[in-house]
């Protein structure tokens, strides 16, 4: 195998090697069936036992109580933008949203068709530099849930601090999915694209409250209803079979590395070195997030003007640092340190900032 990059992409995202060497190993022949998993019927025992196991393990590893579901849907984060409020809301009912950035918008545009929606924040006035405090957020009467996006992928803002409302939580959590633990108590629904810190692309996990779904509404396609993925066990049609496959072995590899709390400690001292990188700077680099609400799972930085910038990632590419340019849409750099991204290559890249302000100071 040619040598590893650091991959710092935003989402697909890199993958613990042990987890692809063990993957690729399997691949061809599933303990000894004489074909693949993703070539064995859905139903059969052996991905059954797969399916089953990567539940419980979600349960395990998450902390997830026995009064939610745990479903593997199609179709990515994006389409529970729609399937949220298509579910949870009905007649005489809200849905109170944070417009957090990107997503937070993308989640506020899909749900607008499917009931009464308002946004209880709108980060816009400090053009997406931080998260509300509890005490900003403009709940209604007749709330039915505060959709929240925790972690902003593209401005690299984060909710620090879960907030403190009336009304049950719904939370995209694709980019910081299983990096922390989450107080269950708060929520009624999670979901995420699994690309991002558990996977790769094609599936949407989400753990919704079983009460929450008790009088969803039904009027709407069989796939979009959460009790009938639930009643199913996720297997109303054919599953996302590789996805569920690889999450399965990512949250053993997470098990080994001492569970969510240990992940989360390690995602907070990768984070740190990268910071310290830009503020002791001296100003070279710069993060335009407010520090509290800083990500820890999404670092955005510019330098002192776009040529720089182009410099540095053409140089960063040549370091095998990969993957560092900010979103189109807000241009600078980004790095993007999920779970499975060693600390070493965080540091490489920390060490490369500051190799690179000395030989281009501006």
């Amino acid at each position: 195998m040619s040598e590893r990059m650091h991959n710092f992409s935003a989402g697909p995202c890199t993958l613990p090697l042990s987890v692809l060497e063990e993957a690729q190993a399997e691949f061809v022949d599933y303990q000894g069936a004489g074909m693949s998993l993703i070539e064995m019927s859905h139903r059969g025992k052996q991905f059954v036992a797969v399916h089953e196991e990567a539940v419980e393990l979600v349960r395990s590893v998450y902390g997830v109580p026995r009064d939610f579901d745990v479903l593997f849907l199609q179709g990515g984060a994006t389409l529970q933008f729609a399937m949220v409020p298509m579910n949870l809301l009905g007649e005489g009912r809200k849905g109170g949203y944070v417009n957090s950035g990107s997503w937070g918008k993308g989640a506020i545009t899909d749900a607008q068709p499917y009931g009464e929606i308002y946004t209880a924040w709108d980060g816009a006035e400090c053009n997406y530099t931080r998260m509300p405090e509890s005490g900003e957020l403009e709940i209604q009467p007749g709330s039915r849930y505060l959709h929240i996006t925790s972690n902003e992928t593209i401005g690299g803002v984060r909710f620090r601090d879960w907030p403190q409302v009336e009304v049950p939580l719904v939370a995209d959590m694709s980019s910081d999915y299983m990096s922390r633990p989450i107080p269950w108590e708060s929520f009624d629904l999670v979901y995420g694209g699994v690309q991002k810190n558990l996977g790769p692309a094609g599936m949407a996990m989400v753990i919704v409250r079983k009460t929450a779904i008790e009088d969803n509404n039904r009027d709407i396609a069989r796939y979009l209803r959460y009790d009938i993925h639930s009643d199913k066990g996720s297997m109303f049609n054919t599953p996302p079979v590789f996805p569920i496959y690889i999450l399965g072995k990512v949250l053993k590899w997470m098990q080994g590395r001492g569970g969510i709390e240990a992940v989360a400690r390690e995602a907070e001292a990768k984070a740190d070195i990268l910071y310290q990188a830009i503020d002791t700077s001296d100003g070279y680099y710069h993060c335009p997030v407010d520090v509290e609400s800083r990500s820890v799972m999404n670092v955005v930085f510019r330098l002192p003007s776009e040529d720089l910038e182009k410099s540095f990632l053409t140089q960063a590419g040549e370091e095998k640092l990969l993957n560092l340019k900010g979103h189109r849409s807000v241009g600078g750099c980004r790095a993007s340190i999920y779970n499975a991204m060693p600390r070493e290559g965080v540091q490489a890249l920390a060490d490369f900032m500051a190799t690179f302000r000395l030989a281009h100071p501006g």
